[in-house]
């Protein structure tokens, strides 16, 4: 590691951190020397998987006091957060006549309001620095739409559009707002999807995570690892002209 591409100085967020993307990212983070508070519902989730640079604190991203008092003890003990990367997130389809209210409003309180609010309370201290970066887990689904996923491509969707907006609130500023939109990433979420898809097509499991695999334009799942490594070129030198960008990692061209 070169003084160059180390993070040695920055305090990194990652919501989700206990799992997939948000583990990968929060690893690969933590090996450029960034202190990383890694957070999620869970506590025993983060506990097994906190090492060297990773902090787990149990934080419900849909919660604005949780958000608030997680992410103020976090800066207390490490310092202004510089690398936000509000990566929560629930993935689960429906058609939208069988789509009651608390699934659409728990969807949304996940995946665009738990953004907003952990932005939000990062946002103070990152702009006490000299540079920042704010790095959201989107997804192809906030591109396009998503056969039998409204609720969850809309989330996505207003996620992307809160991300853009931001990025022309701080324009010539030294801190960036960019969307990582992947394809279907080898993960946890991707095995209960199986299931689910299984159960409400009458498909076998192994069919339903074909369907997953035939959507990525290479035809094969994506590995956390490759998100992770569009992350550390967000933070890596070289990075501060692209903002407001929504970054595809899906094996082709998708949109």
């Amino acid at each position: 590691m070169t003084s160059e591409t180390s993070l040695s100085e920055k305090h990194a967020l990652v919501t989700g951190g206990g799992t997939g993307i948000g583990l990968a990212i929060a690893r690969a983070l933590a090996q450029r020397g960034a202190q990383v508070t890694i957070t999620g519902r869970r506590q025993e989730v983060l506990d097994e998987v906190a090492d060297d640079g990773l902090w787990g604190a149990a934080m419900d991203v849909r919660d604005e006091s949780s958000v608030e008092t997680v992410i103020a003890e976090a800066i207390a003990a490490r310092g202004p957060i510089q690398i936000c990367v509000p990566n929560a997130g629930v993935a689960e389809g429906r058609a939208l006549h069988k789509t009651k209210l608390d699934f659409w409003r728990n969807m949304m309180a996940t995946n665009l309001d738990g953004a907003f609010l952990t932005i939000r309370a990062c946002l103070p201290g990152m702009r006490q620095t000299d540079w920042g970066r704010v790095i959201a887990v989107s997804s192809i689904a906030g591109l396009r739409g998503l056969p039998g996923g409204a609720a969850y491509a809309a989330s996505k969707h207003g996620l992307i559009g809160l991300i853009r907006s931001l990025s022309e609130d701080y324009m010539g500023q030294p801190y960036t707002f960019n969307a990582l939109c992947p394809g279907y990433v080898d993960t946890p979420i991707v095995d209960r999807n199986e299931v689910a898809i299984a159960e409400r097509t009458g498909m076998t499991t192994k069919e339903a995570r074909q369907v997953m695999v035939d959507a990525n334009r290479h035809k094969r799942l994506l590995d956390a690892d490759e998100v992770a490594a569009a992350a550390l070129w967000l933070v890596g030198p070289g990075s501060q002209s692209i903002n407001g960008q929504c970054i595809q990692i899906s094996g082709g061209q998708t949109v």
